[in-house]
């Protein structure tokens, strides 16, 4: 983006398509979120370029464990691949990477992946790479539920005191911005249990292009996109600052 424009701190991707891309094609499911992993490290590249600051990537949702078990093999295959062969070009880029979901019912090998990503990029100051593993929103608020309810049984907190920060805190996302963003390939036009309290006033993006497909430049005209929009946050235009 050569223009000074208005850049979301948060982009969400909803990264949707890979299975469709490979039939199109005559392949195996698989092979489409193998091409995905380019499409993944153009948007990365992107962010950084364009200042960035957080980039989150719903990359296996807990209703994925319903697939096809071959699948849900090869993607656990790819996590560790994918770890292992771009760290180094993260790390590179400033990027640190933090994981965001359920871990349990991955292997100790992927728990161990992902662990050592998170330590090896703990120093980049860039960009946070957020990966959304074994997620759900549904799942997300029932713990921050659960937490709460925690503390005001014990006494820490009465429910007078529970607000929207509250909430907001007891999140995975705790600590991180709302996404400004959300970016769904695929043509499909939904959130599919993604963000969903931090998703309020998010600008959605709906491309029709399939994942493996969206590179760099796709990346940029969704950022030119939402520079097109105006945010009111509820208030009328005059309101807004």
């Amino acid at each position: 983006m050569s223009e000074k424009r208005t850049v979301p701190r948060h982009v969400a991707i909803i990264m949707d398509g890979n299975g469709r891309w490979a039939k199109q094609r005559g392949k195996e499911r698989y092979e489409g979120h193998i091409e995905g992993v380019t499409s993944v490290r153009e948007a990365v590249k992107s962010a950084v370029r364009n200042g960035v600051e957080y980039l989150t990537l719903y990359a296996f949702s807990t209703e994925n464990w319903g697939r096809p078990a071959e699948e849900v093999e090869a993607l656990m295959s790819l996590f560790c691949r994918s770890v292992i062969n771009e760290a180094p070009e993260l790390i590179a880029q400033g990027v640190r990477v933090k994981v965001i979901g359920h871990r349990s019912r991955f292997s100790r090998q992927v728990r161990e992946h992902l662990e050592e990503i998170e330590r090896s990029t703990a120093q980049g100051e860039r960009l946070t790479l957020i990966l959304a593993i074994d997620y759900s929103s549904r799942d997300e608020m029932t713990d921050a539920v659960r937490r709460i309810a925690r503390e005001v049984a014990e006494g820490r907190l009465t429910p007078e005191e529970i607000s929207v920060q509250t909430v907001g805190g007891s999140l995975y996302t705790a600590g991180i911005p709302d996404p400004d963003l959300i970016v769904r390939t695929g043509g499909e036009s939904r959130l599919s249990n993604f963000l969903l309290w931090q998703a309020s006033y998010a600008e959605l993006y709906f491309p029709t292009l399939l994942w493996p497909d969206f590179r760099e430049a796709d990346f940029e005209e969704a950022l030119r996109a939402y520079a097109s929009r105006e945010r009111r946050f509820g208030l009328v235009s005059d309101g807004v600052k």
